[in-house]
């Protein structure tokens, strides 16, 4: 990862990802910070500022373009079982897609292993292109056309977390994209789905949920995921927009867990 690489290095890259979605990239030691931007920054536009606000968060790790998924606070301890912080990032262990909650949606997703506790804490993908082929063609036809909405704070409440105050929902509205797209790089349709998906739009809130629950039942039966298990120095690249993924539990308020993640983005924001 630390290179050169040259562009047909990263083309090679880029059709092995569209082929399997979720790429492993041993190191022998976590990359640096500075390493892991570099290498997400040639494959887009990656994020560098706060897409959010969450009341009590300090930076710990100085550069913006890494996001913070340690429990960790600023000054490197494990936040307490009650911290909203802490309650927020459990609410990972959701299937989710990144970024499917702001209108210009994550493309690829680099997450780096800096500390890793001694078992648990696994990351686990589907993908959502193998989810559409195996759909019987009534749902197929059922679901194409459709909007869901998809918001931060929906995700973060329905996993156990504290509602969000005022400030916080005003700093990431919901945003809405269609529950099936096609993956640019192959032309497979996929079923964009994620936790964040808190309703269809135009439809009767409790039927929506009701199709989105039926749905996600059927995304994650294990034919169509993979369990990553961590080593230290991994770095696992995953393509938001044909996978869903979720983190499994470990015990959070005893163990550290480092993992810092870039994301690449559909456009500059």
């Amino acid at each position: 990862m630390a290179g050169p690489l040259d562009d047909s290095t990263i083309e090679t890259i880029r059709r092995a990802m569209d082929h399997y979605a979720v790429g492993i990239f041993p190191n022998a030691k976590p990359a640096s910070d500075e390493v892991h931007i570099a290498f997400s920054r040639r494959f887009g536009p990656i994020q560098r500022t706060p897409v959010l606000t969450i009341t009590g968060r300090q930076e710990r790790i100085r550069h913006p373009e890494i996001i913070d998924q340690s429990n960790f606070d600023h000054e490197g301890n494990i936040l307490p079982d009650n911290d909203k912080r802490l309650l927020y990032k459990r609410a990972n262990q959701q299937w989710h897609t990144d970024m499917s909650f702001h209108p210009v949606r994550a493309t690829y997703s680099l997450l780096s292993a800096h500390v890793i506790p001694p078992s648990g804490a696994d990351t686990q993908f589907a993908d959502m292109r193998a989810v559409w082929d195996a759909l019987p063609q009534v749902m197929r036809n059922r679901i194409e056309g459709l909007e869901a909405e998809h918001s931060y704070w929906y995700s973060r409440v329905t996993a156990g977390g504290p509602e969000p105050d005022e400030n916080e929902r005003r700093s990431r509205p919901p945003a809405r994209h269609r529950l099936v797209h096609v993956q640019p790089g192959t032309g497979r349709k996929v079923v964009y789905l994620a936790s964040h998906a808190s309703h269809i739009v135009g439809w009767p809130m409790d039927e929506g949920r009701a199709l989105l629950d039926e749905l996600m039942a059927f995304a994650t039966r294990p034919e169509f995921v993979y369990s990553h298990v961590w080593s230290l120095g991994d770095v696992v690249m995953w393509d938001n927009l044909t996978t869903m993924h979720r983190a499994t539990p470990f015990d959070d308020t005893v163990w550290p867990r480092d993992m810092r993640r870039t994301t690449v983005r559909e456009a500059e924001v």
